[in-house]
């Protein structure tokens, strides 16, 4: 491994007031970024689908929790395999408590959806220590209509919005079928439920905490900042961003 260049304290102050120029146009272009997402027009699901939990069947309103907000991980587990897969369960190793109720003070719930049997769900989790929601899809469309599952005897191929005529590495041999990862979110108005936003691949990767996590919904992190009071007689508040 190459490691970094030895400068003097000069040098290293100015190269790294070069990349904080370039972070701060990261940091603005993100924050254009997700106002533009939560921007996007939604869909409304009118599909019945049925998820089945450790409790019994659940519809995918029922899945809120009574939270105006669900957010969906497609968690890859095949009917066929014993154990979920590796990827995903690096992932989820490290969901905790904390970012659960962080999530659930902006009315949002985060739960994971696979296509294997709850017996095999209930399982892993159980040897993994996992506490968080966990439903099975089996026997339904959710994850071939949410593109996680691509098999073309069910569903046209599509993944991260591109079909196979665009990338040929989605044709799926004869006879078989893939399980990806990705996630989903969806608002709840009553009981109506709208899908306003899917990503997949790297996208589904690039996990972090609460915020993260809420800049990828319809209402984002709302949260208004309050300037503290006393503040104006100290003068402009610096931007920081």
């Amino acid at each position: 491994m190459t490691l970094p260049d030895v400068v003097s304290r000069e040098q290293w102050q100015a190269a790294r007031v070069a990349l904080l120029t370039r972070e701060k146009e990261l940091t603005r272009a993100r924050d254009a970024l997700n106002a533009d997402r939560r921007g996007l027009p939604m869909v409304e699901v009118t599909e019945d689908y049925v998820l089945t939990g450790p409790d019994g069947p659940v519809s995918l309103l029922e899945a809120f929790g009574g939270y105006r907000q669900l957010m969906v991980g497609h968690f890859m587990f095949d009917p066929e395999w014993e154990k979920g897969c590796g990827s995903c369960t690096a992932g989820a190793d490290e969901y905790s408590d904390g970012l659960a109720e962080h999530l659930h003070a902006r009315d949002t719930h985060l739960v994971h959806v696979s296509r294997a049997p709850i017996e095999k769900i209930e399982k892993y989790r159980s040897e993994k220590g996992w506490s968080f929601p966990w439903y099975s899809s089996h026997g339904s469309r959710f994850n071939y209509d949410f593109h996680v599952t691509l098999d073309p005897a069910v569903a046209p191929v599509e993944y991260n919005f591109r079909t196979p005529d665009v990338d040929p590495s989605l044709t799926v041999p004869d006879g078989g079928s893939w399980e990806l990862p990705g996630l989903s979110c969806f608002l709840r108005d009553g009981d109506r439920v709208f899908h306003t936003y899917s990503q997949y691949a790297r996208g589904a990767e690039s996990t972090g905490g609460s915020y993260y996590f809420l800049d990828l919904t319809a209402l984002g992190r709302q949260e208004d900042w309050e300037e503290p009071k006393g503040r104006a007689k100290h003068g402009a508040v610096p931007d920081f961003s």
